[in-house]
This record gives C-alpha cells, structure tokens and sequence, in this order.
C-alpha cells in the first residue's frame, strides 16, 4: 500500500481520545479562569432590582438606569490577594468605558473588610463608581457570586450578558506581567457594539464566596420579566424573522399563539434541538449546550401551563440583533458556489456535490469559518471537505469523501460557524480543492440556493493544528430490525486532544454513543446521544479539551430503526448498506483533536509507524464500503495489493495488511 495517498495521511487522524481526568490526579496549584457554561449561571436573565447603599450617596437600583448602556457590577475585597491585584485593572477599565456610557459598582461581601479599609482602597485607586458593602450576602447571594473576583456586565435593560473573570493576568497562585484575555473588556464591546459576548461566562478565581450559583430568576415569571428572555436566548436564533424556524416568536402574540406547541415540543425535550445525555448533578462539559436549563424549563413550562401574563413591558430586554452579512466579522476569503443551485417545490433531492479549487496563494490556516446558504428554509445541512492537491479523481473515490480527515465545515439549522480558540487553527493547504456536499429539503416553494463559505485565516502557523477524525465500520442492517448495533473504532498512536465530536447517520440513525478504551483497560463514556436526529446534525464542542493517552482506543457505537416503526424509514423490507443518499445509510462519528506534542503543518505520514502496527487505520480507510476486506478497486496500487494478498484469494484482510505493514516496518 502507499501511504504517501490521502488514505495515508489521514492515519494520524487515528486518534482516539479523550477522557476526564482520572480521579487520582493532584489538583493543580494554580488556578487560572475558565470558560464555563453561561447559561448554567444565569447569563440571560433580568437581574434582580436590588436597592443598594453606597459608602457614600444615596441608594440606587441595579436595574435600568437612564443614560446607561451597560453596567459592570465587580465583586472586590480590600484583603484578598487577587482582587487586590486586580485593583488597578478595574480602575483603568472604569476611566476607559466612562465615555462610553458605562457604569460601575463595586460590591464588597466580606463582612471582616472594614469600611475605613474600603473607603482607602477607593482613594488609592480613583474609583468613581459606587462601592457597596454587602455584609449580609444578600447582593452576592441574588447574584449568586462565587468570588470576591467575579464580574457581571448587565446591557441596558438589565439582562446578564457576561460573568466571569476580569482577565487573566492574575489568579490562584500566579501572576503574569500581562493578561492574554481581556475577558470582560471584551464584553463590554460586544454589548456596546449590539451583540453577544463570544466567551459568556468564565470561573473567576479568587477568594470563594458562600454564594455561589445562577443569578436569581423573578420568583412570579411574567413574559417581559423572564419568558421573553428565555426564548431570545434559546429559540431567537431560528424563530425570528429570516430565520429557519417555521413562525417568529419575537413578540408575545407570537408565543401565546403557538403556545400549546412550544409547550409539546419542550416537554419532549425535541426543542431547543440539543441531544447530548446529561450527567444530572455535573456541570455541562459542552461549550455550545442548547439544552434548557433545569430552572428556565420549569419556569416556560410552567407559565405556558398557567395564565401567561404578559407583566411590565419595562422589563422587556433589549431586542436581539442579527447581523444582516457574516457573523464571524469580514472574511478574509469567501468561496462560493458558482452557479445557483435549483431547489423543487415538493418531493426529495439527492445529494449536491461542488467542487471549487482554491486559490489563497500558499497555504491558510484557518481560525474561524461560516457557511451561508442564501436560502436557509430548504437547506436540511452543507459539509465542506478539503481535497489536497495532487489527488486524483481515483484517488477521492477509494478514499470516499466522507472519510474524516479532510473534513472542514459544517452547517445545520442554528448551526452556521466556528471560531478556534487563539492558537488553533485548520491546514489549507495551497491548491487544495473545496468539496461542498448540499442536502436540500423542499417545503412546497421552489427555489434557488447559492451557498458560500467565509474564512478567517491566521496571520501565521498555530501553535497547535486541529485536525479531524473519523469513527466508520461496515454496514449490513436486516429488514425490520428496530435496533441494530454497530460498533467502530480506531486506535490513538500517540498522545492526543479531544476537542469535539459529531456524529453523523442517516434517517434510519436511532442513537450514537462514542467512548474511550484506557490503556489500562477502563472504558469511560465521552459523548452519549440516545435519541439521534438526522434534522439536526449537530457539532458538540467540549469546554475543557480532554486527554486521550497513546495507546487508547476510541470507540463508537451505532444503533439503527430499519422498522416500521420508524416514520422515516424509506423502505423497511430493504436490507441497508453503505451510501450517500438518505436512501441508504451512514457510520461516521467525526472527531476533532490535537497533537500536543505535534507541529502544525506535519505529514500524518511522519507518525504513521504506531498506528501502523495494527493496520487499522489504513485498513478503516481503505475499506471504502466497510464490507471488512479491501478489494483490488480500493487499493491505491496493484503491486502493493499482490503484496499484501498472501492468499490470493482477491483481498486484503486486517491481518493480511496488519502482517505487511509490520513485515515493511522489520526492514
């Protein structure tokens, strides 16, 4: 075999990974702030209207405020180590955003801080803002603060947008000359700007607090109050004018109109479309949940159950703003489709496949992406692969165009962009040719489609280059058989990082588990969708990035309805094989990780050795229809085929390759 082929270098794609950290490791000494999951916290709820009492002035309320654009409530102390570092930082912000139209308060919930201590640290600084001492709890317990570090900006109808970290210059045990994340300055022009934060919610590492949770929610829910901010934050993304939701629900005529629905259609846990298996009592280890919160659940449901009362249009919030061009900002490059692609009224549409070749002038790294049909309502999803140069058209149809290691993008319903974290970023390399894959749904009009796709590239190399992976297995699924398994999995050669998953099947698709094997043998599940949705094919991205130890095994589980029971079955008489079309059916669980020890830029080819051993890797990608053999068609080159077919029987089987690749590897 030549694993110089595409099929060769997707092998470094054979890493397995990720699991949490085994329980018998030391916590860390340092504590630096995280991302955390914001609306497990509160972000998007009216803050409480608290009457508060400065050192010095007279009472005021928290919530809107006249003049005001936004306003940043700092939790502080005059003797925790951190805060008092953060000091000066919190005062340079305060004189930046002055002129802006923001206000600051400072809140101090340590009872031993003095008020002659308080009054010292407000000199000293040059503090303009109200300093409130909050020796009862009450403003960090209606707020839910976790440390004397934590910081909320509230926009101008006093909706929570961000609470975190001020930066990240100073925390638990370390300090740096100057902060890599300006965590809550880029807050604050977010909402100056009219959009949302790109990080909501951070851990703000400091002096604990006894008061830590979610930002207390009005305790007699109405529409204006908590309703509508519920629904903007879940459901305005798709249900608003221009969007793909089948009727807007901007407006409270809307959601009373469509009430017994959004009320089905919640309690079924099928809206807001997030199918993730939760871990009750475990904070989310998704970046991107869409799933409503336990309390915000209870509160819709209960209010659309009860006498919906609509409340003081004062505590409505802000309206939400889409932008009209490309949410990641300006791209650097956008690649079209050429020609409008025609979308009929009724029936179903086979697959579209574009191919575009690039020209960016030598290699991109890619830091941020979006794919924008200009006609969402008939768009079901777009996937986007990078075909390297030098491939033949031979060489895409052996290697299949759904193998995992060229994947780039992806587009869903509510699903449209992705942004790396700074220093990730995806190889284009130069001459490289796009391959957009379109699913189109008619719904009764005929239209047209012309999708692009925008690019952010990085000014220069990573430090580390996500690459994409992908589970497979062959597929033989019987007549009528209402659960069928099928199980994947591919060997990690070397260390690696989980950064998210994305499993993809057809209609007959029914749940999709992926789980990491240890070394040592112990098994843990990373990603578990017992109810799986071809409507939706959604990317879960992890907060925290996971080890996977060379020498796991990841592994994918499958279950497929090929019954009548199944509503969207085609055809439950027709034994299910391997396909493109919705017709037939799909064994992919995508993955996307690093190599921590690995350049950016580096051949797969360069750690082919270890997870040759097996012959795994090559063998899942090879074995283009997953029948477990590979066929004289498949293979990149007769001679190598001859060579690695001992038997002669006319095909290569694991062990056939697995004993030429370790008899090559001898020499």
């Amino acid at each position: 075999m030549n694993f110089a082929t595409p099929a060769g270098r997707i092998v470094t794609a054979m890493l397995s990974s990720a699991v949490l950290l085994a329980a018998a490791d030391p916590a860390p000494l340092q504590e630096s702030p995280q991302p955390a999951v914001a609306l497990e916290l509160g972000v998007g709820r009216l803050a409480p209207d608290l009457t508060l009492k400065p050192l010095s002035g007279s009472k005021f309320h928290l919530g809107r405020q006249k003049n005001t654009k936004a306003t940043v409530v700092a939790f502080t102390s005059t003797t925790c180590p951190v805060t008092r570092r953060l000091g000066p930082t919190l005062a340079a912000l305060e004189k930046e955003y002055a002129a802006k139209g923001v206000r600051f308060v400072f809140v101090n919930s340590l009872e031993s801080d003095t008020a002659s201590e308080a009054r010292e640290m407000v000199s000293r600084l040059g503090l303009s803002g109200p300093y409130v001492r909050d020796t009862d709890g009450k403003i960090a317990t209606a707020l839910g603060a976790r440390s004397t570090a934590e910081a909320y900006v509230l926009d101008a109808a006093a909706t929570v947008v961000y609470r975190g970290a001020v930066d990240d210059q100073y925390g638990v045990g370390y300090s740096k000359e100057t902060p890599s994340h300006r965590y809550l300055a880029a807050a604050l022009d977010a909402v100056l700007a009219g959009s949302m934060p790109d990080i909501a919610a951070t851990t703000a590492p400091g002096c604990t607090l006894d008061h830590g949770g979610p930002v207390l929610a009005a305790s007699k829910p109405t529409y204006h109050s908590r309703i509508s901010r519920i629904l903007q934050q879940h459901c305005g993304d798709c249900h608003r004018e221009g969007g793909v939701g089948p009727f807007t629900l901007g407006r409270f005529q809307d959601v009373t109109s469509h009430a017994a629905m959004i009320r089905r259609q919640v309690e079924k846990d099928i809206m807001p479309p997030w199918f993730a298996a939760a871990v009750p009592g475990t904070p989310s280890p998704w970046a991107n949940d869409r799933s409503l919160p336990v309390q915000d659940k209870a509160d819709l449901l209960a209010w659309l159950a009860g006498g919906r009362p609509e409340g003081n249009p004062a505590d409505a919030p802000l309206p939400r703003r889409f932008p009209s061009e490309w949410e990641i900002g300006t791209p650097d490059s956008v690649v079209t489709i050429p020609n409008p692609i025609p979308v009929k009224a009724t029936g179903v549409m086979a697959y579209e496949n574009v191919y575009l070749k690039t020209d960016f002038g030598g290699d991109r790294w890619v830091r941020a992406l979006e794919v924008r049909p200009t006609a969402r309502q008939v768009v079901h999803h777009v996937l986007v692969y990078v075909i390297p140069p030098g491939e033949s058209e031979a060489d895409r149809k052996r290697r299949g165009d759904n193998a995992g290691g060229n994947y780039l993008a992806a587009y869903a319903p509510g699903t449209s962009r992705l942004s790396y974290p700074d220093g990730f970023a995806k190889l284009i390399p130069a001459g490289s040719t796009l391959h957009f894959q379109l699913h189109y749904t008619p719904n009764g009009t005929a239209t047209q489609d012309q999708t692009s796709l925008g690019l952010l590239f990085a000014q220069e190399p990573p430090r580390h280059e996500v690459r994409v992976a992908a589970i497979s297995a062959k597929l033989d699924i019987p007549p009528g058989d209402a659960d069928h398994e099928v199980k994947g999995r591919i060997p990690v050669p070397v260390e690696a990082k989980l950064m998210s998953f994305m499993p993809h099947m057809h209609v007959r698709g029914k749940a999709y588990r992926y789980e990491l094997e240890l070394p040592g043998g112990d098994t843990r599940t990373l990603l578990d969708v017992p109810r799986y949705d071809f409507n939706w094919q959604l990317l879960y991205r992890l907060n925290d990035f996971v080890d996977a130890p060379a020498g796991s095994v990841l592994r994918g589980t499958a279950r497929y309805d090929n019954s009548t029971n199944n509503p969207a079955n085609p055809d439950p008489t027709q034994r299910v094989t391997w396909g493109e079309q919705t017709t037939e059916e799909m064994m992919l669980g995508y993955f996307e990780y690093y190599l921590p020890s690995v350049a950016p830029g580096t051949d797969a080819g360069a750690f082919v050795g270890k997870a040759l051993r097996e012959g795994s890797g090559v063998f899942n990608q090879l074995d283009r229809n997953h029948d477990g053999k590979i066929t004289p068609d498949e293979s990149p080159s007769a001679a190598q085929f001859r060579a690695a077919d001992v038997d002669q029987d006319g095909v290569v089987t694991r062990e056939e390759l697995k004993a030429l690749l370790q008899k090559r590897k001898k020499k």
